[in-house]
């Protein structure tokens, strides 16, 4: 295995997809959700849920969502409530699942300082759609890493409150491209973006990259804290005013 594939993955969960065991793995920035040593859910808090993925683009209204919840959640059957009484198809409640799935994934799979830990014969309420075995899921979070350093290498983007670089106000955008762009305004993340679009958070990432490449939005700058303020106008040097001045006239670029 690679250093890259290695670093891509938690060696818990490859020791849990061996052991054909069933429950929740619970890492720093996420959970993956296992049965019978396959993936069958996974959740993020970077990442919007199947509430809003189903809802927010008109798969399901939302008064059929709040009923699957309150009428099958205790069971585990969300998902198959929704095929049952005509909420949606199977193909498409697949298809939209599978698609969180993997993007929580990719973010629970992140390189993290935090612990991990197993909690046996836990399952998640939405109930089980398509298992994915352990490996499929590793692979597309090793791919998805690799694409977004080969459009753009600063993460910073995936993280920061994000902002538009005025001057190139007028570079023609894709419309796609372009709602992710007209929600960046100098305080909202990728995730918030994602959330606000009720789109996967790393298609956002992707689009976010591609506007930072083409040099049409940044990161945010920090805040100047007010007792900083106060101690470079407390500074006679002059040589501290003039790096001042430059530090502002490059911020109006």
């Amino acid at each position: 295995m690679s250093t890259a594939t290695a670093a891509a993955v938690s060696p818990m969960l490859t020791r849990l997809a061996d052991e054909r065991a069933t429950g929740a793995l619970i890492r720093e920035h996420g959970t993956l959700y296992l049965e019978g040593g396959r993936v069958v859910h996974a959740e993020s808090p970077a990442t919007p849920g199947m509430d809003v993925l189903l809802t927010t683009g008109g798969a399901v209204q939302a008064e059929g969502w709040s009923e699957a919840v309150d009428r099958a959640g205790a069971r585990q059957r969300v998902g198959r409530y929704l095929v049952e009484q005509g909420r949606i198809g199977h193909g498409a409640l697949e298809l939209c699942h599978l698609g969180a799935l993997f993007d929580a994934a990719y973010f629970t799979l992140a390189p993290g300082s935090g612990p991990s830990r197993f909690r046996y014969g836990v399952s998640h309420w939405f109930g089980t759609v398509r298992p994915v075995p352990v490996a499929a899921v590793e692979r597309e979070a090793l791919r998805r890493r690799e694409l977004l350093q080969r459009i753009w290498p600063e993460p910073d983007t995936d993280t920061a409150p994000l902002t538009r670089i005025v001057r190139h106000a007028g570079v023609s955008v894709p419309p796609r491209r372009r709602r992710v762009l007209d929600l960046v305004d100098g305080a909202r993340t990728a995730s918030q973006i994602a959330l606000a679009l009720g789109r996967p958070a790393f298609h956002t990432l992707v689009d976010l990259r591609r506007l930072a490449a083409c040099g049409l939005v940044t990161t945010a700058p920090a805040p100047v804290l007010p007792e900083l303020v106060a101690l470079a106008a407390a500074v006679e040097d002059p040589d501290v005013a003039l790096l001042r001045r430059l530090r502002a006239g490059l911020e109006a670029l």
